[in-house]
């Protein structure tokens, strides 16, 4: 129910004006003067503003001043008489939504207030809808303790006020959508458009005309003009995902709106100038892509101005923990029968930490959800885990040689060290291909072989 504050020196004036307003289902609040109104405002939330112009004090224009100055948005509506119409038209000129003569006809009185606050309860959704949009995607919604993740944060941080074009790399599920809107609402260009495009959803043909647009006519179909992407992203932000699907034509035409930041439609021929900040993401390594010849050297350039990895979950074992609280948080409100989720059993944790997680994030948060909408207990059990995944996890897990009462840093120890001995037997101790079983560098792995002293009494083999 929408609360109208109603100014006037008159008292009388607005109880008459608040009998007829709740009449209509408006709540109502009263002022006999302008700071009296101010003082309302401050501490209650209100939907319009119904003013009389001329008050002793401060009159109407001034207090339509001060509201504006506190919300651009809250409408204000003037009440005048005959002989300060110009005072009226001088308010609009400064941001009434609109003023009525006295005396006047109570329908109308009533039509204006009715129009003018469904227009603030629009703004008012759009803003809710924006905080949630901007709350999601701030910085503090990413989850990762780990220093790779830390890095990741770091890099993010510093990036995201500029334009500069971001490569996102990283495998499936890691959070490269989940970075780029980061990048984007934390940026100066988080009131304009943030425009996604996958790349690899569509046929080429498809493709350029929705990146680009197309005129009327320009192919079979095309029954009016259509703008593309780049247009509709125009001021904002453009997030091309699977980038490394683009064709050799379109990787031409993308490189030269790089380069020129004009476009043209499909079937046009009139350049239009597009400003855009780019952010790209791609499963796969642009640079060996590049190598073997399937993606062009000078747009690999153009793309990878700020390059960001985002780290496979096995490098970053240390935010499970972190991103189970967070998953099951997420989806409490799913769960309609039995007692709140609190957490996960120690087997489910030592479980987590075991397995490969070949989907990532998106693996583990898709576990969760299910695993909170079916547990009947307030912790998750090995019971309540979807049984694909522990078919698969079985299938895979070495539990041996843990303790059953290790402590989590012992475990995720003994985990971390199984994990790379398993790497070394199957790659032949060649340290470049453990590595890259194990999805991180090979300084990286040299560190944790120095950390867990793997190879100071007796080398198991040639390492390279």
């Amino acid at each position: 129910m929408e609360t109208i504050l109603i100014v006037d020196d008159e008292k009388n004036y607005t109880l008459i004006l608040a009998a007829v307003l709740e009449d209509e289902g408006f709540e109502t609040l009263t002022a006999n003067s302008g700071p009296e109104a101010l003082d309302i405002l401050s501490d209650s939330d209100v939907d319009l503003v119904l003013t009389d112009m001329k008050m002793p004090g401060m009159d109407g224009i001034d207090l339509l001043e001060r509201v504006k100055k506190e919300d651009a948005d809250l409408p204000v509506i003037m009440m005048t008489a005959h002989g300060t119409v110009e005072k009226a038209v001088e308010a609009m000129q400064k941001g009434a939504y609109n003023y009525i003569l006295k005396p006047f006809d109570n329908e109308q009185l009533v039509l204006y207030v009715g129009k003018a606050v469904s227009m603030y309860r629009v703004v008012k959704e759009n803003r809710q809808l924006r905080s949630a949009v901007e709350s999601r995607y701030s910085f503090h919604n990413l989850i990762g303790k780990s220093k790779a993740m830390q890095d990741v944060f770091q890099i993010i941080r510093k990036v995201a006020p500029a334009m500069a074009t971001v490569l996102l790399e990283g495998a499936s599920g890691t959070g490269k959508e989940l970075v780029a809107n980061a990048l984007h609402f934390n940026s100066p260009r988080k009131d304009k458009p943030l425009v996604a495009v996958n790349c690899s959803a569509l046929a080429e043909s498809l493709l350029e005309s929705e990146l680009f647009g197309h005129e009327k006519g320009a192919f079979t179909g095309a029954v009016s003009r259509k703008k593309g992407r780049f247009e509709l992203a125009d001021g904002g932000t453009l997030f091309l995902d699977e980038i490394g699907e683009l064709s050799p034509g379109l990787q031409v035409k993308l490189l030269r709106v790089l380069q020129e930041r004009v476009i043209e439609r499909v079937g046009g021929v009139n350049p239009i100038p597009v400003n855009i900040r780019l952010i790209a993401a791609t499963n796969k390594s642009l640079k060996a892509e590049v190598a073997e010849g399937n993606f062009r050297e000078d747009l690999f350039y153009r793309l990878n101005v700020v390059p960001i990895t985002l780290p496979s979950l096995r490098e970053r074992l240390e935010d499970i923990r972190p991103l189970v609280g967070h998953f099951i948080s997420k989806y409490s409100d799913q769960r309609y029968t039995g007692p709140p989720v609190t957490g996960i059993d120690r087997d489910v944790e030592r479980l987590f930490y075991e397995y490969d997680w070949p989907g990532n994030v998106r693996e583990l948060e898709n576990v969760i959800e299910r695993a909170v909408v079916m547990s009947p207990e307030e912790i998750i059990q090995v019971s309540d885990l979807p049984k694909d995944f522990i078919d698969n996890a079985h299938s895979t897990l070495h539990m041996d040689g843990i303790p059953v009462d290790a402590s989590l840093y012992d475990t995720l120890a003994l985990v971390e060290k199984n994990m790379i001995i398993r790497a070394l037997k199957k790659a032949n101790y060649v340290q470049a291909h453990a590595a890259d079983l194990l999805g991180i560098g090979k300084s990286g792995l040299n560190q944790k072989i120095k950390k867990h002293k793997l190879f100071e009494k007796k080398k198991p083999g040639p390492a390279q």
